[in-house]
């Protein structure tokens, strides 16, 4: 998670700012149900301000980065940070999209990673500004996602118990409806064996 900075988010015209809240921090909190690995990092807070309040509250065990580079990648802490979890996927989010999420996404194919750029969960200072950051990463190779169906295919398995952490995370309404009709049919088929075994 690249610069998602109170400073930042100031400048945001291409997605709405309480959406871009709403999945970065729906995003997040489905990795940690899922135990993926999140590294975050800031940029000069001095001048772009601290990480937004919603996704710190979400992360208080995670260690931030603060650095000064405008490619996150060229901050070695950033690349040891990734390359510690083991993982050779990549999953980005930044503020803005065109530099913050594109420079890291783009330079960690070089290191073998398959990099996956969270649109949604990203923001730019201008539509034109975010729909070159997106060309230019889908002709380097970075897959292009939305917050929703990373988590959901990283999730596989609906009937996976943190299934309705991850879907709770996420905050589809329908997915809250589906998961609570799953338990009412789970509590009414508990009390079907009751009655047939008395």
């Amino acid at each position: 998670m690249v610069d998602h900075q109170v400073g930042l988010y100031t400048g945001v015209r291409d997605i709405d700012t309480l959406q871009l809240r709403h999945s970065i921090v729906g995003l997040t909190q489905a990795m940690l149900a899922l135990k993926v690995p999140v590294v975050v990092t800031t940029t000069t807070e001095k001048m772009w301000g601290p990480l937004i309040p919603d996704l710190a509250d979400v992360l208080p065990g995670v260690h931030r980065i603060e650095r000064t580079t405008v490619n996150a990648w060229d901050e070695k802490r950033v690349v040891d940070a990734v390359k510690a979890t083991g993982r050779k996927n990549l999953i980005v989010t930044g503020i803005s999209t065109d530099v913050c999420l594109a420079f890291p996404a783009i330079a960690a194919l070089a290191d073998g990673f398959q990099s996956y750029a969270v649109i949604d969960a990203s923001g730019g200072f201008s539509q034109t500004q975010v729909d070159m950051g997106i060309l230019r990463m889908q002709n380097a190779g970075v897959i292009p996602v939305c917050y929703s169906n990373v988590a959901i295919e990283i999730l596989a398995d609906n009937a996976a118990p943190e299934a309705a952490a991850v879907y709770g995370a996420l905050g589809m309404p329908f997915s809250t409806l589906v998961f609570g009709l799953r338990q009412y049919f789970s509590q009414v088929g508990e009390k079907e064996k009751s009655r047939v075994a008395a």
